[in-house]
């Protein structure tokens, strides 16, 4: 009998082992609506603060459709830590932005432009972190054409294999981040390729990207057709990560040798990716309505916010097609992109519903 209770013991202490290796935090209710965006912008999508002063930097990524949406409006809003509204800077023409970085080094938010997405337009530019409405944006740099990636191929359990071939002529530039160098890197995802402008400091405007790498990998043949989107370099910045929305995939990159690895399979629509202190990876999951944490493995620690329906004054609850993300003192700023995916068919989607666009506000739990 007293070996069997020892036997018992030592299975329950076993098991609360295993689980405690294995912990997710999971916290749907965790996004609080931070800000409503004004009435007249939609689809806030690329965001970023200044970490002098705590001011964030929304930008929106409404699209030309033919059809309904002749001449969208986009705009980059500043915002105050406490979230009141301290400027507007309006873009003309059909320039949806995406991806915004703050580069510190020169006190100016940078911009991914994707003019009419097909390529002419497509850019980065710049404002002062101080703009106001009259601020006008300087260009950057031009996203040059290197056509599709290389053919992909995938190998099959049977020992036979499949061949993904693409072919663009849209240059789609993303997400925009600087390494401790000063060096700007730009995601293309359409184009499967990360740009970079080394020695940035030193470049006389407009400056010219190279290709940093390009490959199949970064490309994508699933939903949403959006390849190499989120990226961040980890800590001594030896890695490149990179989320692949269509694949459901975190990649890493040697920044060495450029080669790419899978760093984490089956995150549901990867959009923006960001490292906190501790060197965990936070994940946007576009089509899952979540934000997502890795451990420096790859293994998911944390599911925080979900789509918890629509209030009367059509905002969402929670989080609908979140975007981009950005941390700050152990709080993550999401973008509620709430774009509807299959406008061919209306009454599917809760994003259909929204008439106030949202950006939300999560605090990280303690995951130790």
């Amino acid at each position: 009998m007293r070996n069997l209770v020892v036997c018992i013991l030592l299975s329950i202490i076993a098991a609360n082992t295993v689980w405690a290796a294995s912990k997710v935090v999971v916290k749907p209710y965790a996004a609080q609506t931070f800000v409503k965006l004004p009435e007249t912008l939609s689809y806030p999508e690329g965001i970023t603060l200044n970490p002098e002063t705590g001011d964030l930097y929304v930008g929106t990524f409404n699209v030309p459709n033919p059809v309904f949406n002749l001449s969208p409006v986009n705009a980059v809003l500043r915002y105050s830590e406490d979230g009141t509204l301290l400027a507007k800077n309006f873009f003309a023409g059909p320039t949806p932005l995406v991806g915004l970085t703050f580069n510190l080094a020169d006190n100016y938010i940078y911009i991914a432009v994707l003019g009419d997405i097909t390529g002419t337009g497509s850019k980065i530019v710049r404002l002062p972190a101080d703009f106001d409405e009259n601020t006008s944006a300087e260009l950057v740099a031009d996203i040059p054409f290197i056509g599709a990636p290389a053919d992909r191929v995938i190998n099959n359990l049977d020992g036979s294999s499949d061949t993904i071939s693409f072919s663009t002529f849209m240059r789609v530039p993303n997400d925009i981040i600087f390494n401790q160098a000063g060096d700007l890197l730009v995601s293309d995802s359409f184009q499967g390729a990360v740009f970079h402008i080394p020695g940035f400091a030193n470049c006389t405007l407009p400056c010219s990207l190279e290709v940093l790498v390009q490959d199949g990998m970064l490309a994508t043949g699933g939903h949403p057709s959006f390849g190499a989107n989120g990226i961040a370099l980890n800590q001594d910045e030896s890695s490149l990560f990179v989320g692949n929305t269509g694949d459901d995939r975190i990649l890493k990159i040697d920044m060495v040798t450029k080669a790419i690895s899978v760093f984490a399979e089956s995150i549901n629509g990867p959009d923006g990716i960001k490292f906190d202190e501790e060197g965990r990876l936070w994940i946007t999951a576009n089509q899952a309505d979540k934000v997502i944490g890795l451990d420096t493995n790859g293994k998911v620690i944390a599911k925080l916010g979900d789509f918890l329906g629509m209030r009367n004054n059509g905002t969402p609850k929670g989080l609908l097609f979140p975007g981009s993300l950005v941390i700050k003192d152990k709080k993550i700023y999401v973008t509620n992109l709430s774009i509807a995916s299959t406008l061919a068919v209306m009454g599917d989607e809760p994003e259909e519903d929204v008439t106030r666009y949202t950006v939300s506000k999560i605090k990280i739990p303690n995951l130790d």
